[in-house]
């Protein structure tokens, strides 16, 4: 049990970055934003190619870093994905605002093209990262395991995350940000550029979800083409388990809710898998999961009424 705790925990902060930018617009923007499904494994297969990519063939300026400190690659791979998936929500963010497309739509069609430039930049359906260095194998060479090397180097990233995007809210930009997504309305009638805003918000959360997806393949030392598919339900199952256990939270302790729900939903996850269910069925599963997270509070709700009725019926 302690085994399976440590692997959720690990696999749980690092894709609890995922459900932070799910978060962004799910919640702060109150937009439903598909595009996750490709900027998830685009943010993987920059890194790979990065990383997989001998830097004696980079420009001079890169091969000069690389031969500085060995870590520079890993962590400009990082950089970089941050970056790609932040262009990935600029292209959404337009799509949705100057050519008015449905929220919905634009993210489709951006993670359909994001499809085709997932395939160009890595050249192939995976690319194998065994045996080159990544941020988590230069852990390791301190004396860390895998489980606890991924621990370590998550959370650090997960709190880093976390401080810049609470310090970005509390600026006069991120403010107007929140008030986009609380009330557009009141927002453009107090000078509020709304569409810029939605756009930094379209930005930060596929940043931070490219971001979770360049983490991710230096961790499995693999990147896949079609691991987007259903990092949505990962995402919005992490911030449902945390909205149902921890109510009325600031940002910041929000955000971190959402890593504990995303710990806790690997936990289950890896609970299904001991029970020797076929990996093949762990979507449905998935699905079943951010159904239950979904409808629990109308559950309470109505158990609540139904006490409260038997309650009256019986002073009655």
């Amino acid at each position: 049990m302690l085994d399976i705790l440590l692997s959720s925990t690990s696999q749980g902060l690092l894709w609890s970055l995922l459900a932070i930018g799910v978060f962004l617009t799910y919640r702060i923007l109150d937009i439903a934003d598909l595009t996750t499904e490709g900027s998830f494994p685009l943010g993987g297969a920059v890194a790979a190619v990065i990383l997989a990519k001998d830097p004696t063939t980079w420009p001079a300026p890169f091969q000069s870093l690389f031969d500085i400190h060995y870590m520079i690659a890993p962590i400009f791979a990082l950089i970089i994905a941050f970056i790609a998936g932040m262009l990935a929500g600029l292209v959404s963010g337009l799509l949705h605002t100057k050519l008015k497309i449905p929220a919905l739509l634009a993210g489709i069609i951006t993670m359909t093209g994001l499809y085709s430039i997932n395939s160009r930049i890595m050249g192939a359906p995976n690319i194998s990262l065994i045996g080159t260095d990544s941020i988590f194998s230069h852990a390791q060479s301190l004396g860390l395991t895998k489980i606890n090397s991924a621990i370590i180097v998550g959370a650090i990233i997960v709190l880093l995350v976390i401080t810049l995007l609470v310090l970005f809210f509390k600026t006069e930009i991120g403010l107007a940000t929140r008030a986009t997504g609380d009330n557009i309305d009141m927002s453009e009638a107090n000078g509020i550029k709304t569409d810029n805003m939605k756009i930094i918000g379209y930005m930060l959360s596929n940043g931070c979800i490219a971001l979770a997806g360049a983490l991710l393949v230096q961790n499995n030392n693999f990147a896949d083409l079609n691991s987007g598919i259903g990092t949505i339900v990962i995402g919005l199952a992490s911030i449902i388990i945390a909205e149902v256990l921890f109510k009325n939270k600031t940002l910041g302790l929000r955000l971190l809710t959402i890593v504990i729900g995303a710990i806790l939903y690997r936990f289950i996850l890896a609970c299904v898998l001991e029970l020797r269910v076929d990996p093949a069925d762990l979507k449905l599963f998935s699905a079943i999961i951010l159904v239950i997270c979904l409808s629990s509070p109308l559950i309470q709700k109505k158990l609540g009424f139904s006490k409260l009725g038997k309650r009256k019926g019986g002073a009655n």
